[in-house]
């Protein structure tokens, strides 16, 4: 009798009270909302240029405090959200890359989806609905994809890392306007073993050294001034 009352009570309250779900509900907020909001807040207070190129993805991204001078001619904004996997940026797409009508969209994510243990081609897969959900608003905006980092801390998957490396540079060699970053054998030693010096304490972000490699192989495709 008691668990039949207290069924009905729940019942009643859920009639009665419609918002005590909704409350719940937003006190279980999506993955990286804050991130995004405070993108928000800044963007409303000092809008971004339109036509810029677009830096987005996980702390790689993040930390990349000298993007701004290592690319003075461009007007780059830094988009990335720690901790992040790929399908979270798939997620915030249109709130974090489309609106600023970029001229290139350049993209770092992966690592942290295949520590998760999620498969090479999920990753594949993911990238691809990145680059479609980017595309439903700008069509013919190139993407590029700055490959998943031998970094020494996750040496232990890295035959999934270079799976989804291949797959994803298959995949742009095969569509418009998408372009492969390969840093990956630049980062490994002559034998193939990662270079732990491109490495913070961490062993999984990089230092000035690994940067630098990036710069280097991201300058030359950059949209034309």
């Amino acid at each position: 009798m008691m668990r039949k009352l207290g069924l009905a009570t729940l019942a009643t309250m859920a009639v009665l009270a419609p918002g005590i779900a909704a409350k719940q509900q937003s006190q279980s907020p999506v993955p990286f909302e804050a991130d995004i909001l405070k993108f928000e807040a800044e963007d409303a207070k000092n809008p971004p240029k339109k036509g810029g190129i677009v830096f987005v993805g996980s702390s790689s991204i993040v930390l990349w405090k000298t993007l701004k001078k290592d690319f003075p001619d461009h007007n780059v904004i830094n988009r990335g959200f720690g901790g992040s996997q790929v399908s979270d940026s798939v997620r915030f797409a249109h709130r974090i890359v489309t609106p600023y009508e970029p001229k290139m969209v350049v993209f770092f994510a992966g690592t942290n989806d295949i520590a998760g243990g999620k498969s090479a081609n999920t990753v594949f897969a993911d990238y691809k609905a990145f680059v479609g959900k980017v595309r439903e608003k700008l069509p013919s905006v190139p993407i590029a994809y700055i490959s998943i980092t031998p970094a020494p801390s996750r040496w232990d998957k890295v035959d999934v890392i270079r799976s989804a490396n291949v797959q994803i540079e298959t995949y742009a060699g095969e569509g418009k306007d998408l372009i492969f970053v390969n840093v990956f054998k630049q980062m490994l030693t002559p034998d193939g073993k990662p270079r732990p010096e491109l490495f913070v304490e961490d062993q999984l972000h990089m230092n000035a050294k690994g940067y630098a490699i990036w710069k280097k192989a991201i300058e030359p495709i950059l949209p034309k001034l």
